[in-house]
């Protein structure tokens, strides 16, 4: 973990040390969170969002390359000989 002292400038800005860039893979452009607890604040980057994908847009990506499974082998109780996993 390292720590560093910044100075606030009167336009209410700081500049991150380039140790703490550097160790924490911040480069240009890269998007950060300034979250306010009760001891002070905490600097973190902004969690990527994945991408949402529709419902539709979805359908049939898990297809069965292999022979047709009948209703009545899918609904078959399971029967286990061995109850190590």
């Amino acid at each position: 973990m390292m720590a560093a002292t910044v100075r606030l400038s009167s336009k209410g800005q700081i500049v991150i040390p380039k140790e703490v860039r550097d160790s924490l893979h911040w480069g240009i452009g890269v998007e950060l969170m300034l979250v306010t607890t009760e001891y002070g604040v905490i600097l973190q980057t902004k969690p990527t969002q994945q991408p949402k994908f529709s419902a539709k847009s979805l359908r049939g990506f898990l297809q069965h390359k292999g022979e047709p499974v009948s209703t009545e082998a899918l609904c078959k109780p399971v029967e286990y000989t061995d109850d190590r996993v």
